[in-house]
C-alpha cells in the first residue's frame, strides 16, 4: 500500500472515530437541568401553589427577607475562604487559624441551609389548606429544582 492510500485510510478512519465520539457525547453526555417553561424559581411557584395576589405580595416579602439573608451570608463565605486561602501563602500554615476558619465556614453553611428551610416554612404557612397538596408535591423537587449544576471536575 502506498503512502497516499495509507494516509487517506488514516484520515477516514481518524474522522470516524471522532464522529462516533462526538455522537456518543450528544446520546450520553451530561443530562440538562429541567426545564420549567423557562421560568425562574420565582414564577415557578406561584404557578405551581396557585397563589393569589395576596399571597404572592406575602410571598415577595418572603423573597426579599430570603435574598437579603442569602446574599450576606455568601459575602461571608467569601470573606472567610479568602482568608482561609491566604494561609496557603504562610510558610507554614497556622492549622489553628485553619480550622477555625473551615468551622466558620461549616457553620455560615449551616446557616445558608436553615436559611433555605425557613424560607420553605413560610411558603407553607401561606399556604391555604386546598393548595397543601401542591405544596407537598413542590417539596419532594426542591432539592432538584433549586440545587446548582455540578461542576466538571479537573483531574
Amino acid at each position: 500500500m502506498d503512502k497516499i492510500k495509507l494516509l487517506t485510510l488514516t484520515v477516514i478512519v481518524l474522522l470516524l472515530l471522532n464522529l462516533g465520539t462526538l455522537g456518543f457525547l450528544l446520546i450520553n453526555g451530561p443530562k440538562p437541568r429541567p426545564d420549567f417553561g423557562h421560568k425562574n424559581p420565582q414564577e415557578m411557584i406561584i404557578e405551581r401553589l396557585h397563589l393569589d395576589q395576596k399571597q404572592q405580595k406575602t410571598y415577595q416579602n418572603l423573597i426579599q427577607w430570603h435574598r437579603g439573608t442569602i446574599d450576606s451570608l455568601d459575602d461571608q463565605i467569601r470573606n472567610t475562604k479568602y482568608r482561609l486561602y491566604l494561609q496557603l501563602l504562610k510558610t507554614n500554615v497556622d492549622t489553628a487559624t485553619k480550622d477555625s476558619l473551615i468551622g466558620v465556614l461549616a457553620a455560615t453553611q449551616r446557616q445558608i441551609e436553615e436559611t433555605h428551610f425557613k424560607h420553605f416554612e413560610g411558603i407553607k404557612k401561606l399556604c391555604k389548606p386546598e393548595q397543601m397538596e401542591d405544596y407537598y408535591d413542590l417539596t419532594q423537587e426542591l432539592s432538584r429544582i433549586f440545587s446548582k449544576p455540578p461542576r466538571p471536575r479537573h483531574d
